[in-house]
């Protein structure tokens, strides 16, 4: 649940900076670029904040331990491996 309300949170904050984030530059020459500006740095910051979110829920590499590190840590969680 918290990382469904994590994504619609930041998607409602980068769709607020696309649709208000022109309002503080208006009667500029440029008024069109401003808000293609501001659009597509909303979409491009939100699309690489949900890949760089995305990627820590699910790694795609993780830790490299030897057996005995794991052996380690096993025990000292009150876990021990049992050899054989």
């Amino acid at each position: 649940m918290e990382v469904l309300l994590t994504i619609i949170f930041f998607t409602i904050f980068w769709a607020v900076v696309a649709k208000y984030g022109p309002i503080l530059f208006t009667k500029q020459p440029h008024d069109d670029l401003v808000r293609c500006i501001f659009l597509l740095t909303a979409v491009v910051c939100w699309l690489f904040w949900l890949c760089c979110y995305l990627a820590q829920l699910n790694p795609l590499l993780g830790p490299k331990l030897n057996g005995n590190t794991i052996r380690i840590i096993a025990s000292s969680w009150g876990n021990p491996i049992k050899e054989g």
